[in-house]
């Protein structure tokens, strides 16, 4: 088994508390909200939200993957930072787990936010990951934060 690392850094026109808020918190009730063509429920399996909560995204048909399982693995309120793992699902061809470790710092304007998300796929066997299956992961964790950033934007109370 290997470990590959990629970084995907996104800024946002949000405060840093409230994107934070958004995905730790709310992600849940939003996704399909801000998402509705490609994200058709999303449904908690286990816990309330915290560490260890695991929740399910469901994919809307037409979308190449099936269903994603997540696990909350840390929340850190002062710090702003997020950790969670990708456990299951179809998207996880040829690797075993996905930790994603998302820090949330106000961007240099001191209004916005810069979202930098560390991904680290534990592949299986002598799996390689190419080029464009790390590309494909930056950009559907780009769109997501982005879809998010309009919602939350149009929606000043969500």
């Amino acid at each position: 088994m290997g470990i590959v690392t990629f970084e995907t850094v996104v800024v946002c026109a949000l405060p840093p508390s409230r994107i934070f808020k958004a995905v730790v918190y709310n992600l849940t009730d939003l996704l399909t909200k801000v998402m509705p063509q490609v994200i058709e429920s999303v449904d908690v399996i286990q816990g309330d939200g915290g560490v260890g909560t695991i929740r399910q995204i469901n994919f809307g048909e037409g979308f190449p993957f099936k269903y994603v399982k997540e696990r909350v693995e840390a929340i850190d309120e002062e710090k702003l930072t997020y950790s969670y793992t990708v456990i299951e699902g179809d998207v996880l061809k040829g690797v075993e787990k996905v930790q994603n470790d998302i820090k949330f710092e106000a961007s240099s304007d001191g209004v916005g936010t810069v979202m930098t998300n560390q991904s680290h796929y534990y592949t299986i066997g002598d799996h390689q990951m190419n080029e464009e299956e790390v590309n494909n992961g930056k950009e559907k964790s780009m769109a997501l934060f982005k879809a998010l950033e309009a919602y939350l934007l149009a929606n000043p109370d969500a």
